[in-house]
């Protein structure tokens, strides 16, 4: 039976290094190629939907009128309504 070719201690090391700084790279390029995950949107409450919903129909409202500047107003009087500024920052884009 032939024997095995012996490899020295620091020939094992310096494949073992290679191969390790192989792994991290081709780590690091594929971390840098994938996007980011899309975040699930969150649900809605109904209060923030209709109030949305209000700002659309006066927006269309406005640009049916010729009052396409992009300056409009809105305000809400209704007392304990909930705070949909989020919301309503991540529907027309402000947010971003």
């Amino acid at each position: 039976m032939p024997k095995p070719l012996g490899m020295s201690c620091r020939t094992w090391v310096a494949a073992w290094a290679v191969l390790c700084a192989a792994g991290i790279g081709a780590t690091a390029a594929l971390n840098a190629s994938v996007e980011p995950e899309a975040q699930p949107e969150k649900p809605v409450s109904a209060e923030c939907a209709e109030y949305i919903s209000d700002i659309e129909t006066q927006l269309d409202r406005a640009k049916a009128d010729g009052n396409d500047d992009g300056v409009l107003a809105f305000s809400r009087t209704t007392g304990g309504a909930e705070d949909c500024r989020d919301v309503i920052l991540d529907h027309f884009g402000g947010g971003r």
